[in-house]
């Protein structure tokens, strides 16, 4: 890559890991898009990884007496088991596919019903929504919006649930990296540079957000995290059907002498 579209991915990044620094989600729904349109999935899942691994894991120090960690160990459970089974199938999603599993996978977690509150502190129901956002991070890059759910039934003020949500991704992130930078057939490597960029930009931005995190009020970071969330979610349905469609339809006019 050039250096302005390395500067270019840098200023994203901090823009992506301050969202993901006010609302525990977001940025990396963001970037992993970006990243998707302009290099190979397992290229731009590798470095997704490690710019969420910094954000993340900048985070959970930066609200470390926040952290909630029997959750965490819970969800870690599942995490591995999901790790062990994509490893047996090494399975990667085409481009479109997982643009669509982006855009589907918060409709998903806003269906289940008003009256299903998991307890995070419960080892089956951890390792349950561990094993399933696990599979949607090796598919689609993220799995914040569901994993969103897990702390549902919890008592979770805003900060506890940044805090421990990104204990949580760290140990996503973590899988996929290892997943698409080792276990499958081809497997990325990624420029060192980028990925000193990549990890200075993330603690940036991730820094900067804490101030308006502690000024925001609890219902303020509900209330734009969804706005958010649909607004994104909405823009990666219309995208992947696009890609997904773009390809036979195209042929169609060609073959009518359309071009």
């Amino acid at each position: 890559m050039t250096p302005i579209m390395i500067a270019a991915l840098g200023l994203l990044m901090v823009g992506t890991a301050f969202l993901s620094g006010l609302f525990g989600m977001a940025g990396g729904l963001i970037l992993i898009g970006v990243l998707l349109a302009l290099m190979p999935l397992p290229t731009a899942m590798v470095l997704h990884a490690i710019t969420q691994m910094t954000s993340n894991g900048w985070r959970a120090f930066l609200w470390r007496t926040h952290i909630r960690w029997r959750p965490v160990a819970n969800y870690m459970v599942g995490a591995a088991v999901a790790l062990a089974a994509w490893s047996l199938t090494r399975y990667v999603p085409d481009k479109p596919v997982a643009l669509l599993l982006l855009g589907i996978t918060p409709v998903m977690a806003r269906l289940l019903p008003a009256n299903i509150k998991p307890d995070p502190d419960r080892l089956w129901q951890g390792t349950v929504y561990g094993t399933i956002c696990m599979g949607l991070m090796l598919m689609t890059g993220v799995s914040g919006p569901l994993l969103d759910t897990f702390f549902l039934g919890g008592d979770f003020g805003r900060r506890e649930k940044v805090a421990t949500k990104a204990m949580c991704q760290l140990v996503s992130h973590f899988s996929k990296l290892i997943y698409f930078g080792g276990v499958i057939d081809q497997a990325a490597t990624l420029d060192p540079v980028l990925a000193a960029v990549a990890i200075a930009a993330s603690m940036l931005g991730t820094t900067l957000a804490r101030r308006i995190l502690e000024a925001m009020t609890d219902q303020q970071f509900v209330v734009w995290s969804m706005k958010l969330i649909t607004t994104i979610a909405c823009y990666y349905i219309a995208y992947g059907s696009w890609l997904l469609v773009r390809t036979p339809v195209l042929a169609a006019f060609d073959k009518g002498g359309l071009q």
